[in-house]
């Protein structure tokens, strides 16, 4: 129960309602409590002594105490689904901040449908856990302890020989509760990857229909819905041997009072009206006893959610500033690597040793086959990851000695895969800068080539391009990249292939637009088309993590090394076509 203890401590901030709540609970049960003692003069004074007088007492207490108790469950349901919604929103805003500061190597391993089911399934699973259980928990609680305080006034031989059976009933509940928290914790895992494989197949509904794989998907589908299903039974099934394993206990319970307290109003120890009084705290003995029961099973299922909640709060960060890092100052661009290695894992480098400098201005280009290591120096420059040996220095500092945020501030990323938000043109440009003027937009997009296409649209910069901007082409939306970069003003640029995934007309525009980019900016392009930096300042040739060449188009040609090969083979192919 350590984690749900965790989760309790979520309430800490709402403790005062809390109290309040637990009140009204209490006052509330208390109510039910008066119910028996009712019986018991009605019985043993009302219509034995015929005393008119306690019965219009009575009527009057009935009426005057669930007037109050109606006051006081409306206090206890409201307080407790206020408590209980304001601990699920912190916990969801507490995912979703880690979510933020997770290092990308986090969402390499997961599937995005994954990520998403903890911020609604098992959040979802949580408030189960908090609002419904923990309302029944500490409800049936009060009416479980009153009862047996009540149980005891009346004849506490009787309550002893009662409760010879309640560690039965307590060893039951922990049984079935671990098998239920193992199940729960299958549920939330089946439902966890029903939701990555919607995410894959809507998002991918372009390939599944170009390649008729709709039957493929939905047996797919099928199959995990079936797994998702048979979970869910195996839940239900311990559930459902649960309760009646219970009532089975409390039947036995009631049985011992029948026969005791019969024994005993026969031999005159009991009167007539408190065996059957007791025998209704009783009844309110097993049905709390059995609801607890209930609600046990759905707290272990529920802390099967929170398990991999606290799991994703646990887990490591994005790489943290140091405790003296500074802010990174306006810089020139000066870009150095100085004998730097990195590896994914521990003792497996994909680069090996890499020395080079970028002065302010200057126009790097990384070339090489698939693998060679490009894409890692684009990860290493905004401090994606850390070097694992050597370092990188920006104007002379060390961008280990800086803060993150400062670093970032001034580089500016334009990858292959264009990632846009589903609001309107004019709010993905301006995350570029979120306090530009609509002015500086538009000036923007002019620079990246965007302003045209963008005014032909139906609402212009207001027009809002759906989900991943999928309303817009390919050409289109690298130019809307572009122009956010352009408005980020950065002094360094990485460009990651930003033009490979384009037709030959939307890459002469977007390169025309990305030429006006990295004016007076120090630029770092990873290039698949070489004939897109024939006019870089240096080249830099990779294989296997290593620099096998280095230096400008003409001067790599000259020397018939690989890339002169990767480019004959290029141009060759370009002719052939």
């Amino acid at each position: 129960m350590n984690d749900y203890k965790r989760l309790i401590l979520f309430i800490k901030p709402y403790w005062k309602r809390l109290l309040l709540a637990i009140v009204c609970i209490i006052m509330s049960a208390a109510a039910n409590l008066y119910v028996p003692w009712i019986i018991k003069d009605m019985i043993d004074k009302v219509l034995m002594e015929r005393d008119m007088v306690l019965l219009n007492l009575i009527a009057v207490g009935i009426v005057v105490v669930f007037f109050f108790r109606g006051i006081f469950f409306y206090g206890q349901s409201y307080l407790v689904s206020y408590i209980a919604q304001r601990v699920i929103i912190d916990v969801r805003e507490m995912l979703y901040v880690k979510f933020q500061k997770l290092q990308l190597a986090y969402y390499e391993k997961k599937q995005t449908g994954t990520i998403m089911s903890y911020i609604t399934n098992d959040v979802a699973a949580l408030q189960a856990a908090l609002v419904d259980s923990l309302i029944e928990l500490v409800t049936e609680s009060s009416i479980l302890i009153g009862s047996l305080v009540m149980m005891f006034y009346l004849d506490w031989k009787l309550s002893l020989v009662t409760l010879i059976v309640v560690p039965l009933i307590g060893q039951a509940m922990k049984i079935f509760g671990r098998k239920l928290k193992k199940s729960g914790s299958l549920i939330q895992e089946r439902t966890a990857e029903i939701t990555s494989l919607l995410q894959e197949t809507i998002s991918g509904v372009r390939v599944v229909k170009s390649f008729a794989r709709e039957e493929h998907e939905i047996e797919r589908f099928q199959n995990q819905n079936d797994l998702n299903f048979k979970a869910n039974m195996k839940s239900v099934q311990l559930s459902s041997l649960l309760t009646p394993t219970v009532e089975f206990l409390a039947a036995v319970i009631v049985t011992v009072i029948l026969w005791f307290g019969g024994y005993q109003v026969v031999n005159g120890a009991l009167t007539a009206g408190a065996l059957i009084a007791f025998l209704t705290y009783a009844v309110n003995l097993a049905n709390p006893v059995k609801r607890i029961s209930r609600v046990y099973g759905t707290i272990n299922k529920a802390m099967a959610a929170a398990e991999r909640v606290f799991d994703v709060l646990d887990t490591q960060e994005d790489l943290k500033d140091k405790p003296d890092a500074k802010e990174l100052p306006k810089i020139s661009g000066k870009v150095k690597f100085d004998h730097v290695s990195f590896g994914y894992k521990d003792g497996v480098n994909v680069l090996h040793d890499l020395s080079l400098t970028a002065n302010p201005g200057q126009v790097i280009a990384f070339v090489g086959p698939s693998g060679a290591g490009k894409s890692t120096i684009a990860n290493l420059i905004p401090r994606f990851y850390d070097v694992t040996e050597g370092a990188i220095t920006i104007d002379d500092i060390d961008i280990r000695d800086v803060t993150i945020k400062s670093l970032r501030e001034q580089i500016g990323v334009v990858p292959q895969e264009t990632m846009l938000f589903s609001g309107t043109i004019k709010e993905n440009i301006r995350y570029g800068r979120l306090d530009a003027t609509d002015e500086e937009i538009i000036e923007a997009a002019k620079a990246a080539n965007a302003h045209n296409f963008i005014m032909n649209l139906a609402d212009g910069y207001d027009t809002k391009i759906g989900e991943r901007g999928i309303t817009l082409s390919g050409g289109q939306r690298q130019r809307m990249a572009i122009a956010r970069a352009i408005l980020k003003n950065p002094r360094i640029l990485i460009l990651d292939e930003a033009t490979s995934a384009l037709d030959t007309e939307s890459e002469e525009i977007v390169q025309e637009a990305l030429d006006k980019l990295m004016v007076g900016r120090t630029s770092f392009v990873i290039a698949h088309r070489l004939s897109t930096i024939v006019h870089a300042d240096k080249i830099v040739v990779l294989d296997n993590g290593r620099v096998q060449e280095m230096g400008t188009h003409q001067e790599l040609m000259q020397t018939g090394g690989l890339y002169s090969h990767l480019y004959n083979i290029q141009f060759s192919n370009k002719k052939a076509k």
